[in-house]
């Protein structure tokens, strides 16, 4: 069975992480499989909003670490923004449907950082999201480094993406992450229910209201998801995160007072 579910119905393409047994973390093929759905979902009329979710346990631990060990051991000409999950954050970051994602259980790295691209957002009261791209000798990704500060506000976006730190639903909500909190088990239905809502409206006028809402800072999302592909790319490579890699696989305390 696949790693990504998908599945139309009343207008609403249903995107499900279906990798339980390993949280859910993504792998270069689950990117390229999302990538390949929105990239279907954008072009066909009877698609008119895309939902995105996991399990009611979890969300999803972010990228799959032995993806990351591996392209840290790609030649060091390999450009990052070629990857498949840079691809999948540029074309979520452009997509011009409405996009509402259900969040349950952590939501780590990439599960919490393309939350910026979607429009609504519903997270269960054990959602847990964190952006701990520092604790792994890495940089921020998906444009957060731009999006999190204007969210957030810089000293919340710093405690983020400088700590790694989770924060919960309520401090989600709070900063206007989240639209909503419900019940784990009611989430992806309540977040099916508000994807055919917007589903049954005008797909033009919805298009054009997300178009006009992101029109500002667009060209800057897109540049940044660039530049930060850039810095992650040596990141990936240096010793900080060949250590913190290391460390997770071994099951053990990262060492960095050498790096």
């Amino acid at each position: 069975m696949s790693d990504i579910l998908v599945h139309t119905e009343a207008g609403v393409m249903t995107l499900t992480f279906n990798r339980v047994a390993r949280k859910n973390s993504i792998t270069g093929a689950m990117y390229e499989a999302l990538s390949e759905a929105l990239d279907q979902a954008s072009e066909d009329a009877a698609v008119r909003a895309v939902l995105i979710q996991g399990d009611p346990t979890i969300f999803s631990a972010g990228n799959d670490i032995a993806d990351f060990m591996a392209a840290a051991s790609a030649p060091a000409d390999t450009p990052m923004k070629e990857s498949p999950a840079i691809r999948f954050l540029r074309t979520i970051a452009a997509f011009p449907k409405p996009v509402i994602a259900a969040v349950c259980g952590p939501a780590v790295g990439i599960g919490t950082t393309l939350l910026f691209h979607c429009d609504l957002v519903y997270a269960g009261d054990n959602a847990a999201f964190s952006m701990p791209f520092v604790n792994l000798g890495l940089v921020p990704e998906a444009a957060s480094s731009l999006l999190a500060p204007r969210m957030f506000g810089y000293h919340r976006a710093a405690e983020a993406l400088m700590l790694g730190e989770p924060f919960m639903a309520e401090a989600a909500l709070e900063v206007g992450l989240a639209n909503r909190i419900v019940p784990p088990l009611e989430c992806n239905g309540i977040a099916q229910g508000q994807a055919r809502k917007l589903a049954a409206k005008p797909l033009s006028a919805l298009i054009e209201t997300k178009r006009l809402l992101k029109m500002a800072q667009q060209p800057a999302v897109l540049a940044r998801i660039d530049a930060e592909s850039e810095s992650f790319g040596h990141a990936m490579r240096s010793p900080a995160a060949k250590e913190a890699f290391s460390a997770f696989m071994e099951k053990r305390k990262p060492d960095f007072s050498k790096v």
